[in-house]
């Protein structure tokens, strides 16, 4: 949508018009890519699945362990290791306690989508 309306831009150097790639069209509009919203989302989805009842099915699907066969070589990420990682950037040692009181991690998940903790540059 930003790259419609932001239209093509006028090259100087090889004096012709160009279509914004994702890199020029994030830094002209300041919004929050696409995988930082997505990582927001799930911290915000790990604290309400946190402040759930023990007998709940989301909270024990979450701490769930199968027991299957690996295959060989570097393990996979998790995407409990992710969520895990995502929350030590957002929140700092403690913050696996600040989920409890959701305004408190409300505000915090609040200060990490404007001050853009999670960005993560495109190449």
């Amino acid at each position: 949508m930003y790259r419609r309306i932001l239209g093509l831009v006028y090259d100087n150097e090889k004096e012709n018009w160009r279509i914004l790639t994702n890199k020029g069209i994030y830094a002209v509009v300041e919004k929050p890519t696409v995988t930082e919203t997505v990582r927001l989302n799930s911290l915000c989805w790990f604290g309400h699945v946190q402040r759930m009842e023990g007998n709940r099915i989301p909270k024990k699907v979450l701490y769930m362990n199968l027991e299957a066969t690996r295959l060989r070589g570097r393990p996979r990420n998790r995407r409990q290791d992710e969520v895990r990682e995502d929350g030590r950037l957002v929140g700092g040692k403690g913050w696996k306690e600040r989920v409890h009181n959701r305004e408190k991690w409300k505000k915090l998940l609040r200060r990490a989508r404007n001050c853009r903790i999670l960005y993560m540059p495109m190449e």
